[in-house]
């Protein structure tokens, strides 16, 4: 599947084209310095994660439609905590593990076990399991992040990169 995330001003745009030749797009909101997806493509592509975000797009899902997913699959919240279903796991899982890579990129990056023990409140409080960091799985994110950020910060309205899935 080829990713691409085109520069907006008061939001980016996702635009995939799958290995079957369907493309969707989906508007995304801006939350920071770069984009929100690419953020994850660095962590699901330098983690290995299969069927988070961007796995699940592979597989015909559009973008927009995957919040839904999650919240009628069962990611928890103050108002329905409940142990999600097995297929959306590796989906909270990425997105919680996108948040704490996100304040690395506002924030400058944190010790592995700092980045672990953020990891595990978060992965506790939305009721899935652990995912165990290593130094060489971090290590990867953040080489991914650094290029994004490199890549993005200059990138001109309307320009946009570009990356393939797996």
């Amino acid at each position: 599947m080829h990713i691409e995330i085109i520069k907006g001003t008061n939001h980016d745009t996702l635009r995939v084209t799958r290995a079957d030749g369907s493309i969707d797009e989906a508007q995304v909101v801006k939350k920071g310095p770069v984009p929100h997806d690419g953020v994850h493509f660095a962590v699901e592509s330098g983690l290995k994660f299969g069927s988070a975000f961007f796995g699940l797009i592979a597989a015909g899902r559009h973008p927009d439609d995957i919040a839904g997913l999650a919240s009628a699959m069962g990611h928890s919240s103050a108002k329905k905590a409940h142990v999600p279903d097995p297929s959306i796991v590796e989906l909270i899982q990425a997105e919680r593990l996108v948040e704490c890579f996100e304040a690395e990129v506002w924030g400058g990056p944190a010790d592995l076990e700092t980045l672990q023990s953020v990891a595990d409140a978060a992965f506790s409080a939305s009721l899935v399991p652990r995912v165990v960091l290593t130094s060489e799985g971090v290590a990867a994110v953040r080489a991914r992040l650094d290029q994004l950020k490199a890549d993005w910060l200059p990138l001109k309205t309307g320009a946009s990169l570009r990356y393939d899935w797996p």
